[in-house]
């Protein structure tokens, strides 16, 4: 199911000031009575090359015994990010804030986790015709909330388009390549690589200590390569400049479509169902997201698992805060598209 972010959702989260200009009064929104397919055709025609789209559910965490939450993300990003000033480092225009798309029933909250791995698996499939909208109207789909378990979704979304494999980076503790078990947050990844979607994948930040010796020996099977969080940020073995540009040519020399992929749970303090102390600095995530956009041929960026309802201080913090981190992570993404592209 498609959700419209119109011009009255803008309105309600916009605060106009007297000689500013905000990217809320800039950005192209959608029509309520188009489909998705239209209002992304509508969108490239006026110009935009980027469409932010979100995809509101949290089954896949809850799916894989984590909390949920990641259902509430879109507004929280969209109350800060429609609020930022349009000016000569970005003028919105080349956005499209299209809306959200959803199961059209939600799974209750006593739902066993068999029920919770099938309504994920049917969320699949709307990923994929979506992403593939907005792919075929020559938009960049920038994506927010819902699980990591969407990636799966994306990935087969671009095989599909492109007819190739992808090659992904993923900033994440978890590498999500647990085993198929009925699908949910922990193996989108792993599911994309039995289906064929998945060719190279790199996870930047895997936390040594929170993946099982199982998962480590089917990444290393399938050939997936990982900088982990206590090699940069603890025994600082290497500095993170030299890991993106070693990602970067890794990546590159593939000639395969890129997938940017980032778990907010890499982020020290972020609201998310995995929510950690122990993280890196969001500007951290902001460098790697902006570096691998610039360098690479990337497809999409997908910004997952932020749950403002997880945040310690409660939820108006956790709006707060989630609204900003995504706002910056999408502006450091934008940035680099368009230095690569311009």
């Amino acid at each position: 199911m498609f959700t419209a972010f119109t011009q009255q959702h803008c309105d309600a989260l916009l605060s106009i000031r007297a000689n500013e200009t905000k990217l809320g009064q800039q950005v192209l929104l959608a029509n309520p009575q188009q489909t998705l397919a239209e209002n992304a055709q509508l969108a490239a025609n006026a110009g935009a090359r980027f469409a932010i789209i979100a995809i509101a559910e949290d089954v896949g965490p809850r799916a894989n015994l984590g909390r949920g939450g990641a259902s509430e993300s879109f507004h929280a990003c969209m109350a800060q990010f429609l609020n930022l000033q349009s000016n000569r480092f970005l003028n919105g225009n080349q956005c499209a804030i299209l809306g959200q798309i959803s199961l059209a029933t939600q799974p209750d909250p006593v739902s066993s986790v068999d029920e919770l791995r099938q309504a994920t698996a049917e969320l699949d499939q709307l990923v994929i015709d979506a992403t593939c909208h907005l792919l075929k109207a020559g938009l960049e789909p920038i994506v927010i909330g819902g699980g990591h378990n969407n990636a799966y979704g994306l990935l087969m979304a671009i095989k599909a388009f492109t007819g190739l494999p992808v090659a992904a980076v993923n900033l994440d503790p978890h590498s999500d390549f647990r085993p198929r078990e009925g699908r949910h947050s922990g193996n989108g990844f792993s599911y994309a690589a039995a289906n064929g979607a998945l060719d190279h994948y790199h996870i930047l930040g895997l936390h040594e200590l929170k993946n099982s010796e199982s998962t480590l020996e089917q990444l290393s099977l399938f050939g997936a390569t990982w900088h982990s969080f206590q090699q940069i940020w603890v025994r600082r073995e290497l500095q993170l400049d030299a890991a993106l540009k070693h990602i970067a040519t890794a990546l590159n020399q593939t000639q395969l479509p890129v997938a940017l992929e980032l778990d907010v749970d890499a982020i020290a303090n972020m609201p998310s169902s995995a929510a950690t102390f122990a993280g890196i600095p969001l500007l951290d995530a902001c460098q790697y997201v902006h570096y691998i956009a610039k360098h690479c041929p990337c497809t999409y960026v997908h910004f997952a698992e932020a749950a403002p309802s997880c945040h310690h201080a409660g939820v108006i913090a956790g709006m707060r805060d989630v609204g900003q981190g995504l706002s910056e992570l999408i502006y450091a993404y934008i940035q680099g598209r368009l230095a690569r592209l311009n």
